[in-house]
């Protein structure tokens, strides 16, 4: 195969075997997709799974694996101590700690190469975890490749991947405040209630943790439905429900890095 996508193929296959970081969002599935067609049984996807790691991402990691018919392994992870108190850096300590137990366990299943989904879009922005990457020797063959996340969509819709136009992702973390102690209750709360929206119909969705206070985010295309009483009624009561005293709407809409504003 020509093109871009055939550049991958071959860049995969001279891996001989590898490991691919399989978060179950669009990059890493697109990447998983391409490895299977490039390297057959040569190729495993790991999951890294921790507190902070939405439950959803993780079934849908699972059934897009099945669906693909790759090998799959799960690794439970508990939470790095490094970042219980939600440091600046957690990203960075975060990525080493979760990428050194990748590699550690495809060592010992003889697997040459551990790879990631960055593109090159990710490569312009400020992203501690890619030092860290860099530092652990992880390859990203959609960067190496060109391949930035605009096409990355369009070649997974055109190879009729069903994720082609599946929403950013990001771990639970980003939810809440820096310096702040984390607790399994907080994430639990923010992914339920991020579950709660998106059960609503919308797509893009964040809910930001402020103590007991919830700051609602959608896609800026969606924020007219969010205008509607019985569905602000509603949202209030099921949030509330979750333990949030105060439940907010974000006029601006999603963007990613909003909790570094009020910190920065």
């Amino acid at each position: 195969m020509s093109g871009r996508y055939g550049r991958l193929l071959e860049r995969l296959e001279s891996l001989g075997s590898c490991a691919v970081a399989f978060s179950g969002g669009l990059d890493s599935s697109f990447l998983l997709h391409a490895a299977a067609e490039a390297l057959g049984r040569r190729v495993t996807a790991f999951t890294a799974v921790t507190e902070y790691v939405p439950e959803a991402e993780v079934r849908q990691a699972r059934r897009f694996a099945e669906e693909l018919g790759a090998r799959h392994v799960v690794l439970e992870i508990p939470f790095p101590e490094a970042i219980r108190l939600n440091p600046r850096d957690r990203c960075y300590l975060c990525k080493r700690e979760l990428f050194g137990r990748i590699l550690e366990e495809s060592r010992k299943r003889r697997i040459a190469h551990v790879v990631d989904g960055t593109n090159t879009d990710d490569l312009g922005e400020d992203r501690p975890g890619l030092r860290a990457l860099r530092e652990l020797g992880i390859g990203s063959p959609l960067a190496e490749t060109g391949f930035t996340k605009t096409e990355i969509r369009r070649h997974a819709k055109r190879l009729g991947l069903a994720i082609w136009n599946r929403p950013a992702c990001a771990c639970l973390l980003t939810r809440l405040p820096f310096d702040v102690p984390v607790s399994r209750d907080a994430l639990g709360r923010v992914d339920r209630a991020e579950t709660a929206l998106r059960r609503r119909g919308f797509r893009s969705v964040r809910v930001r943790s402020h103590g007991g206070l919830a700051r609602i985010e959608v896609a800026r295309e969606e924020r007219g439905r969010f205008f509607d009483e019985k569905l602000l009624d509603g949202v209030d009561a099921e949030l509330k429900a979750l333990g949030f005293v105060y439940v907010t709407f974000d006029l601006r809409g999603y963007r990613t890095g909003s909790m570094t504003e009020e910190s920065g």
